[in-house]
């Protein structure tokens, strides 16, 4: 089972355990999941908001300085604002993240269609296509895409798209046949109404909900990814605001200015944290909205 389907399962298991309907307030991690995703929307729009200084000026004398009130995260080899550079960076790593996920969404929806609706012999085959993509782990796929096609921010992020969109084809395929099966569909069909009308007015509303907890679940995954990829010089390049590249300049100096990775990696894990907590978040809200 992939990572994603873990996930899948995981927001499915949270949802059985729902209170009654009602008004309820958000929950305390979700406040804080959303406020600092708010801060890297804040981040990505506008970093000169969020930054406190010019975050590719160099300071030689100003090297290494421990984290401050000058300077909140410290400042690297070459004097530069380390907490200006990882706000930077998150617009960069934010762009990978969701365009990788809207990407393997994309190839995953076309997929699940044709399993779920060209018939047994499409289903059969996509089944196949996807299982072979299975033997290869996420990241393995990814590296082999990039080898072909050379690294770079670019390349990565389409190494990201195309290495999740399995996972995601098995899940929309499975949520599809789901609701192909329901009473309305039945009821639909029964009416005579159209496959394409089924289609657009009935299964697709009814799957975008779990859609969009798929994709908000699988952008933190993305930008896991993509970092691993730029830590292994593979993707964004020094001297790039990049988290992933952030954390491989600073791994030579991991012993005298941990400082260099720690905020970076903080970065990362935050980002994914409060991507998951948002994602449950939203199947609990679809779940009450049933």
């Amino acid at each position: 089972m992939s990572e994603l389907e873990l996930r899948q399962s995981t927001v499915e298991a949270s949802a059985e355990h729902i209170a009654p309907r009602g008004r309820r307030w958000p929950r305390p991690g979700t406040i804080l999941a959303g406020g600092f995703v708010a801060f890297l929307v804040v981040a990505t729009l506008a970093p000169s908001v969020a930054w406190t200084q010019d975050p590719n000026a160099i300071a030689p004398a100003l090297a290494f300085e421990s984290p401050s009130f000058a300077h909140w995260f410290g400042t690297d080899e070459s004097g530069r604002d380390v907490y200006s550079r990882v706000v930077a960076g998150t617009g960069t790593s934010l762009l990978i993240g969701v365009t990788a996920t809207l990407i393997g969404l994309a190839l995953g929806l076309v997929l699940g269609l044709l399993a779920s609706f060209a018939g047994r012999v499409f289903d059969f085959a996509v089944n196949r296509v996807i299982e072979v993509l299975f033997a290869f782990p996420g990241l393995l796929l990814a590296l082999l895409v990039i080898v072909v096609y050379g690294p770079g921010p670019v390349t990565a992020t389409i190494a990201v798209g195309l290495s999740t969109a399995p996972g995601y084809a098995r899940i929309i395929r499975g949520q599809f046949v789901s609701i192909r099966s329901s009473h309305y569909v039945e009821a639909a069909r029964v009416l005579g109404r159209s496959p394409a009308r089924i289609l657009g007015r009935h299964i697709l509303p009814n799957a975008l909900v779990p859609l969009s907890v798929l994709a908000t679940l699988g952008i933190g995954q993305a930008i896991v990814w993509a970092s691993a990829l730029s830590y292994l010089g593979l993707g964004a390049q020094p001297p790039a605001a990049e988290w992933g590249a952030m954390l491989a300049a600073g791994r030579t100096y991991l012993a005298t200015a941990p400082w260099l990775t720690a905020f970076p990696g903080l970065m990362i894990v935050g980002t994914t944290i409060a991507t998951t907590i948002l994602g449950r978040a939203l199947a609990r809200r679809g779940q009450e909205g049933r």
